[in-house]
C-alpha cells in the first residue's frame, strides 16, 4: 500500500510540474489577404460552416477550449493543430500553387464525403462543428465548382 501512495504522490507532483511548460498559442487577430475566404469570396453559409468545422485546426487562429490550459491536453492540442496546419492552412491558401490548390480541394471533398473531417475527436466536444448531410452536400458542391474553375 505504501508503494501505491508513493506512486500517487509522484504522479501528482509530475502533473503539477508539467503545468509550467506552456504551449505556443495559434492565435492571430488579422485575416491575411491570402486566406481562402478572401480569395474565393465564399458564400456566407459555407463560410460559417468552414470556420466552425475547419478553421480551428486549419488556420492561424484557433479558438481554444477551456481544457487547453491544462497539460498534457494542451500538448495534444498543439500537436494536433500543427499537424492540421501542415496538411492545409486556409490562411495561406493564396500562397499555394494551382496544382496544390486542386490537390487540396480534391482532398477536402474526399475527406468530407468519407466522414474523416471534421474528426470525431473534434466534434465530440465541438458539437456545432458536426456537418449535416445538407451541409456536406453544400460544401462539396461549392468546393467541386471551385476546383472545376481552377482546372
Amino acid at each position: 500500500m505504501k508503494f501505491l501512495k508513493i506512486i500517487a504522490w509522484l504522479a501528482l507532483v509530475a502533473l503539477i510540474v508539467i503545468q509550467f511548460f506552456p504551449i505556443t498559442l495559434n492565435e492571430s487577430d488579422a485575416v491575411p489577404q491570402s486566406d481562402f475566404m478572401v480569395e474565393n469570396q465564399v458564400p456566407a453559409t459555407i463560410k460559417n460552416q468552414l470556420q466552425v468545422s475547419c478553421y480551428d485546426c486549419h488556420s492561424n487562429n484557433t479558438d481554444y477550449p477551456w481544457y487547453s490550459k491544462i497539460q498534457p491536453a494542451a500538448w495534444y492540442l498543439e500537436d494536433h493543430i500543427q499537424a492540421g496546419k501542415d496538411e492545409l492552412n486556409f490562411n495561406e491558401w493564396d500562397t499555394y500553387s494551382s496544382r496544390r490548390k486542386n490537390s487540396k480541394l480534391r482532398s477536402i471533398i474526399k475527406q468530407i464525403e468519407s466522414g474523416e473531417m471534421p474528426m470525431d475527436s473534434y466534434t465530440l466536444i465541438h458539437r456545432d462543428a458536426i456537418l449535416s448531410d445538407e451541409d456536406k452536400r453544400m460544401i462539396i458542391d461549392y468546393i467541386t465548382a471551385l476546383k472545376d474553375s481552377l482546372e
